[in-house]
């Protein structure tokens, strides 16, 4: 079966692990519903953080919200000097990779909250949701 990549980023309001955990749970969720995943078969999830959010691994968020099987990784994006029209502070990104035999431009992506302006200029692309 081949394995299709899915996109989303979000931002945190601080960087606190409360904050972290509920933006990254947000993001997993609307993943989940707009692409109607069955979490057994996500192969892998990559999250990572901006350097400014340090207070909670993005990781536990998909722990808590019953992710026990998916392998998780965490990490750092890189640190790209601001003032960068792509780039955003305090934001949670993933990206998940779906065992399905539906085609990569089926996947739908979600940027929500101040990640809208990673992708704006994308907009218009099928599979992008921009909230």
């Amino acid at each position: 079966m081949p394995v299709r990549g899915i996109r989303g980023a979000t931002t945190a309001t601080a960087n606190t692990a409360e904050s972290i955990t509920e933006a990254t749970e947000e993001l997993l969720r609307e993943l989940v519903r707009l692409n109607d995943l069955d979490t057994a078969e996500i192969c892998f999830a990559y999250l990572t953080t901006t350097h400014d959010l340090t207070a909670e691994f993005p990781a536990f968020a998909a722990r808590r919200i019953g992710w026990t099987d998916v392998p998780l990784l965490c990490g750092h994006d890189m640190d790209v000097q601001l003032p960068n029209p792509r780039g955003v502070q305090m934001c949670v990104r993933a990206l998940l990779l779906y065992n399905t035999p539906l085609p990569q431009s089926a996947m739908r992506f979600a940027y929500l909250r101040g990640a809208q302006a990673i992708k704006a200029d994308l907009e218009h692309l099928r599979g992008t949701l921009i909230q």
